[in-house]
């Protein structure tokens, strides 16, 4: 323990919003079990984390800034984090200056000491830093899409379809999940058509690793939402491997109500004006639509996005990661006017406070590109989703949430796009989607289902719920080896 007593636990999320925001939300709820934490970032992530933990507990959690190696690495000045790398064709430099991060964070841990490192996933070398404390893992997805994943990796049923859009099972999985080729990260439909180890496969190989040396694997989850795939996760993937597994979930949860607009970046739209508007709708009325902080849609299907939220008929809001000054290439002609001026929408151009907009009961269903934080924050609020995945593990949680969980129903997004260019999706889809959740003939059993979900999420992290207690026991084995390393 440190002077004070204290067990202390230092934080390293990796640059992208959906590590940055729960990290910090994570550093939180340590921080409200009496552990000094400590987040260690870039100096143009620290907003971001500032504005996530919140003035209340601002002081109590120290952060701590390294220099992002840009010119070293190649990238330019500034492209500290995934949303701000310019070009698809710097993903891998950017990756490359990530690496370069290693001996700053560990001349940070030589001189703080702390009794526990927490890093993401997306930071393999730190499970190998020279310092003796546990190392444990944060993945910033849930654990359904890290067993499909793996089986995926080990069993390579993708090799045995004769096409790319024929269907088939996820061997050992349970839930009989089917998927496709085109569904699949592209990295391994490269290996999959004859090509060589790419860079992305081998930091996935470099991740894999990293988590056998690792003392645990933490995640933003809670045990109830992904049960038979915890114990899936533990006892057949992680069988004789030793290591442990704690779902502390959802860590939007540990923010308090005065919070909620408040948490990632400076929201680009007035609290209570959103506040105002929605109050002014019916419950289960609006359409809130938002593709995340990285998903870039080409201009045609933005108009094919607008054109279907009108035709639907629904109140809506819709966040665009554009700026306001491109509007007219591409919005229909009179959206504004027959929408948003007579009170119908509103578009956010930029950062929505996402937390507060889908707690509010005018909130009927989600659009979304189901990142995890987005589909647990839509879970713990009790809100149905229209699935629209675009890359990464997306296509996995709209299994997950589709098939499942059976909350939300899918657009029709075919195919697994590192860059969304091809219009893929038409506002007739798009109306049929919104049309099943919101009025189909399932769309009561839905928000049921939802409704349910988002009561066994907050009960979750109360006193004595499941994350609550795997906090517990989490902080109780750390100050336990922290006692014995003293």
């Amino acid at each position: 323990m440190d002077g004070k007593g204290k067990l202390h636990v230092m934080f390293f999320p990796f640059p992208g919003q959906g590590h940055l925001i729960p990290m910090s939300d994570m550093a939180r709820a340590f921080s409200g079990r009496g552990v000094r934490a400590t987040i260690v970032t870039s100096p143009l992530n620290v907003p971001t984390i500032r504005g996530t933990i919140g003035k209340g507990v601002e002081s109590e959690i120290e952060i701590l800034t390294v220099k992002f190696p840009c010119a070293e690495a190649g990238l330019p000045e500034g492209c500290e984090n995934t949303e701000s790398i310019p070009s698809p064709d710097l993903i891998l430099t950017f990756f490359k200056a990530i690496r370069m991060l290693q001996a700053p964070l560990e001349e940070l841990l030589l001189q703080h000491r702390p009794h526990c490192l927490i890093a993401s996933a997306l930071f393999p070398w730190a499970s190998k830093l020279n310092i003796n404390i546990p190392r444990l893992v944060f993945h910033g997805t849930g654990v359904f899409a890290l067993c499909a994943s793996e089986c995926i990796r080990l069993y390579q049923p993708h090799k045995n379809v004769s096409s790319d859009t024929d269907p088939f099972l996820i061997p050992h999985l349970p839930g009989d999940v089917q998927m496709t080729k085109m569904l699949l990260p592209d990295y391994i439909k490269t290996e999959t058509d004859g090509g060589t180890e790419t860079d992305f496969k081998r930091a996935l190989q470099e991740i894999k690793e990293a988590e056998l040396a690792s003392y645990g694997v933490v995640l933003n989850s809670f045990y109830e939402l992904e049960q038979v795939y915890a114990d899936y996760y533990e006892k057949q993937l992680l069988q004789g491997q030793g290591r442990r597994t704690w779902y502390i979930g959802p860590l939007s949860l540990c923010n308090v109500n005065d919070h909620k607009g408040k948490r990632g970046k400076q929201a680009s739209v007035d609290e209570g004006d959103i506040l105002k508007w929605l109050d002014s709708n019916k419950p289960n009325s609006v359409v809130y639509v938002c593709f995340g902080s990285i998903a870039n849609f080409s201009e045609s299907q933005l108009r094919e996005i607008a054109r279907g939220l009108e035709d639907s008929g629904q109140q809506f809001i819709w966040v665009v990661r554009r700026s306001e000054k491109d509007k007219g290439t591409w919005l229909p002609e009179g959206f504004e006017r027959r929408t948003t001026t007579e009170g119908r929408g509103i578009i956010i151009w930029g950062w929505a406070p996402q937390v507060l907009i889908l707690d509010h009961q005018a909130v009927g269903v989600f659009v979304t590109h189901c990142g995890w934080n987005s589909t647990l924050e839509a879970v713990s609020a009790g809100v149905p989703m229209v699935t629209w995945p675009v890359s990464a593990e997306q296509f996995y949680n709209e299994k997950f949430v589709t098939d499942l969980l059976q909350i939300g129903i899918p657009v029709g997004v075919q195919k697994w796009a590192r860059i969304v260019g091809d219009d893929t999706i038409t506002s007739n889809a798009l109306q049929k989607a919104l049309h099943r959740v919101v009025l189909g003939e399932e769309a009561e059993s839905m928000r049921n289902r939802a409704h349910e979900l988002a009561q066994m999420a907050r009960t979750a992290v109360q006193y004595n719920g499941s994350s609550s207690c795997h906090l517990t026991h989490l902080i109780q084995h750390l100050r336990s080896i922290a006692c014995l390393q003293n």
